[in-house]
């Protein structure tokens, strides 16, 4: 079964589209206990600025930098040119490393009917092209219909650019829907979603073992549905998925730290250091001590090899002052 995201941009009312605002500096813009959410948000966090976003879908791209967010699902950090999408009750709240600027769109319960281009909890990494695009339709959006004629349908058309384009961003999740039990695709999204949001909250706590009613009462799911549809979704268990994730958190660990074996094994959620170094050789076919002088020799060769735990998109810097 394939499917197909819309082409056509979604039709937003215009009362939605309107607010930016800029958290820079060490600067504090918190939306969780303002008014209620009625208009599209165009946020930004910088240079130790943080930001708290209440009730609403959230998007997230990182332009340079690093900035930890903190949410409902967990505990991320977000580097150069990665994506984070939350729920509408995730309640995230970032803040930025010293040199870290992140970009972020903050959308209503739907009004009306109105939808949000059918975005769905997850997070990736964009290409460098991709990146661009979204700033500048980002820049779009924080500008359109600046007391201007016809800007509230300038700033319609703007937002419903950007959430095409963040809808594309997730085109790679259309295999994992085809895939989702339901009689009708509005359902096989609504289970995907919950799904997603589980597979959130297990890359969200690599720091111990997430217990399977944890993800239950998160989705609104029996644990037995959850764990078989989990299965036949990712083809692998929440429970194979949360002992992987930990094991790749280890391997950032050995590579970046100095800290004992023992202690990137607590750090992981693992009991003691035998039942870490047990499921280590199990998934690398090696000694986590093996692992880290093998890293560290081919940093120091610059022969440009990553190990498996730590493949993906070599990091993209966009310089803030491009905005």
């Amino acid at each position: 079964m394939q499917l197909e995201h819309a082409t056509a941009t979604p039709r937003i009312p215009p009362s939605m589209v309107r607010h930016h605002a800029l958290a820079d500096r060490g600067g504090t813009v918190d939306l969780e206990h303002g008014p209620h959410l009625s208009a599209v948000r165009w946020l930004a966090v910088a240079r130790m600025g943080s930001v708290r976003a209440g009730g609403g879908f959230s998007v997230w791209f990182q332009l340079r930098g690093r900035t930890r967010v903190q949410a409902r699902e967990g505990s991320f950090v977000l580097n150069p040119g990665e994506w984070l999408a939350l729920d509408r009750d995730s309640a995230p709240e970032l803040v930025a490393a010293r040199h870290g600027a992140t970009l972020g769109l903050l959308l209503p319960a739907d009004p009306g009917g109105a939808r949000r281009a059918d975005l769905l909890p997850g997070r990736g990494v964009m290409s460098r092209r991709d990146l661009r695009i979204a700033i500048r339709l980002w820049r779009n959006g924080r500008d359109a219909g600046a007391g201007r004629p016809g800007g509230q349908d300038a700033a319609s058309r703007a937002l419903g650019a950007m959430l095409l384009h963040l809808c594309a961003l997730q085109r790679d999740l259309d295999r994992g829907i085809s895939r989702c039990p339901g009689r009708s695709v509005r359902r096989k999204r609504q289970v995907f979603g919950r799904l997603q949001r589980a597979r959130l909250f297990l890359d969200g706590h690599r720091d111990r073992v997430v217990r399977l009613g944890e993800l239950a009462e998160l989705t609104s799911f029996s644990s037995w549905y959850l764990s078989k549809t989990f299965h036949e979704i990712y083809d692998e268990s929440p429970q194979a998925a949360s002992v992987r994730l930990r094991l790749e958190h280890a391997c950032e660990l050995l590579a970046a730290t100095d800290d004992a074996i023992s202690e990137i094994g607590a750090c992981c959620g693992f009991d003691n250091s035998c039942s870490f170094a047990r499921a280590f050789r199990a998934r690398y076919r090696t000694t986590a001590t093996a692992w880290r002088e093998a890293s560290r020799r081919d940093a120091k060769v610059g022969t440009g090899t990553k190990p498996a735990a730590q493949s993906g998109a070599s990091a993209r810097n966009v310089m803030w002052s491009e905005l």
